[in-house]
């Protein structure tokens, strides 16, 4: 069986632990019954995750494969990564939610998408992220008594995405340590205006409205100031086109939305100003995880 997964980008600016979108950057995992237990890692990372005494899927994988069968089996599994670690990009979400389908899979018992969704629950408490990595899409969540309601939208084929990815990995636990313990009532008035108008301009197709209407006051600006050059790719990337330039997650990454035919300039500016980032054209996902037997 072989599993894929897309890499997400989650809070689109104002949209805090709510918003978020998948990406046409896949994670690939094979995973076959064995006399023995093997794994292989190959791709983004593939040296520090060898290290690693624990590997985080296959801990989830057996965890729910165990409940489903009630079983120890043996596997061996290799893992493709083109997601990397630590820079906004939804690389935890997309481990949790391959792993429990995966689980589910190779256990032959039925689920749903929203099955999964809420099991990945109990390993990331935030949805924004592993939403869009379970269904594809533009996603919208809110969790309520620890259960997750959501809208999906397909991102027509008209749009891409560039993203920007620093050197340097920021942790999301070093980057909640930077929001403020109390904000305004203007600041969140803000964002639940540029929030309402992303969602809004995302089920309509109306995607020009977004270059006026994408502000935050939560969290971008302090949590940019660990990486000041991303002041510098969001300007340049507005000046070259783009629809709206976000931070990605918690960062290092920067997404920008942008139609098609501008993607091109607004990468080639990007890649000039930043050549030790990584610089990527990036197609939409709209399916989410995938399943191969």
């Amino acid at each position: 069986m072989v599993i894929t997964v897309p890499a997400t980008s989650a809070n689109l600016g104002p949209g805090f632990d709510t918003l978020g979108l998948a990406l046409n950057l896949r994670n690939e995992i094979e995973i076959k019954r064995s006399e023995y237990p093997s794994i292989e890692i190959y791709g983004e990372n593939a040296e520090y995750l060898r290290t690693l005494k624990r590997n985080f899927f296959i801990d989830i994988f057996n965890d729910i494969y165990k409940n489903l069968t009630g079983k120890n089996e043996n596997f061996s599994f290799k893992f493709n990564n083109k997601i990397p670690l630590s820079r906004g990009l939804g690389s935890s979400s997309a481990v949790i939610v391959a792993a429990i389908t995966a689980a589910y899979e190779m256990a032959q018992v039925p689920y749903k998408k929203d099955k999964i969704i809420n099991l990945a629950l109990n390993y990331e408490p935030h949805p924004d992220n592993i939403t869009p990595a379970t269904l594809g899409g533009f996603c919208v969540s809110k969790l309520k008594k620890n259960k997750v309601f959501f809208l999906k939208k397909f991102i027509p084929s008209n749009l891409r995405a560039v993203i920007v990815i620093p050197n340097k990995p920021v942790s999301t636990q070093k980057s909640r340590n930077a929001l403020k313990a109390y904000y305004s009532l203007k600041d969140c008035v803000t964002n639940i205006s540029s929030s309402s108008m992303i969602t809004a301009a995302f089920f309509s197709e109306k995607f020009d409205i977004l270059r006026y209407v994408v502000e935050d006051k939560i969290h971008q600006e302090n949590r940019m100031k660990n990486m000041p050059e991303l002041f510098k790719v969001r300007e340049i990337a507005l000046r070259e086109g783009a629809l709206m330039s976000t931070l990605s997650g918690s960062g290092s990454s920067f997404f920008n939305l942008a139609y098609k035919d501008d993607a091109y300039n607004i990468y080639s500016a990007l890649k000039d100003n930043f050549k030790d980032f990584t610089v990527k054209i990036l197609y939409f996902d709209n399916v989410g995880v995938k399943v191969y037997n």
